[in-house]
């Protein structure tokens, strides 16, 4: 496996009534050409703050950030045009993330015509799209609000794959979900990450559906890594205190 992208000593830091906080404390970690990587870890941990920084939403107080050995802070213009054809993402609540005023197709269309795909391609490329995440395609003629959450996480990742990107970034892309369709998403992920040799870093909170999907977990606490290794090592036995903690609440919780 080649590295897609590197992390190096990634730091940020915020105000927070009037007093510095630090959310991601000098973190490092790799990502891997056709892996899957988890980051666990509970609220505030800091896994959000790092995905923004990530998709360049976010600037960092310090550290790099290299996709395929370019440094993505320096990137501007076309070239950062260029970077989200690379990297897309995937979120927690999937009717947040359409216009509720547009129909699904032309949501997921727009993301190929602001990438400069014609309107003919883009039309055919939504057809497949739609087969590929296991959608009928009159759910492109359908408003967010008339479909499932799982058939609109199932359209939010079409749109995500529809400028075909190297990494799909996926921010507890199921939690808003039921058990079952959860685990249905997980299934399409692992088969999508399969055939298109995808890379996907999946934050969570879930270490079952971790388990299930992730190559690699990394667990955070308070802005660090406190611990990262291969996922069935981590959850079988596991070397830090807190993700001990977390195992065995996951565990209680079944």
């Amino acid at each position: 496996m080649d590295t897609i992208l590197e992390v190096n000593n990634l730091s940020k830091q915020f105000y927070k009534n009037k007093k510095l906080f630090t959310a991601v404390n000098g973190i490092s970690f790799t990502l891997q050409r056709g892996e899957c990587l988890g980051i666990v870890g509970e609220s505030g941990c800091g896994k959000s703050t790092t995905v923004k920084m990530l998709t360049h939403l976010l600037k960092p107080d310090g550290g790099d950030i290299f996709l395929n050995e370019t440094d993505i802070q320096k990137l501007r213009g076309k070239s950062l045009k260029e970077f989200y054809t690379e990297i897309q993402m995937v979120f927690q609540v999937p009717q947040d993330s359409f216009d509720p005023r547009k129909k699904i197709g032309d949501s997921i269309m727009e993301s190929m015509r602001n990438h400069d795909i014609g309107k003919k391609e883009a039309q055919n490329r939504l057809e497949q799209l739609l087969q590929q995440v296991e959608l009928p395609t009159e759910i492109a003629d359908r408003y967010p609000n008339q479909v499932s959450g799982g058939q609109c996480q199932r359209a939010a990742i079409a749109r995500a794959l529809a400028v075909n990107p190297k990494i799909l970034i996926c921010d507890e892309a199921t939690s808003a979900l039921d058990v079952t369709v959860q685990m249905q998403i997980i299934e399409l992920l692992k088969r999508l990450q399969k055939e298109m040799d995808l890379s996907i870093l999946l934050i969570s909170h879930d270490l079952a559906l971790v388990q299930h999907l992730c190559d690699r977990v990394i667990v955070m606490y308070q802005g660090n890594i406190v611990e990262q290794g291969r996922t069935e090592r981590v959850i079988n036995a596991p070397e830090n205190g807190y993700t001990k903690m977390l195992i065995e609440a996951a565990m209680l919780g079944q």
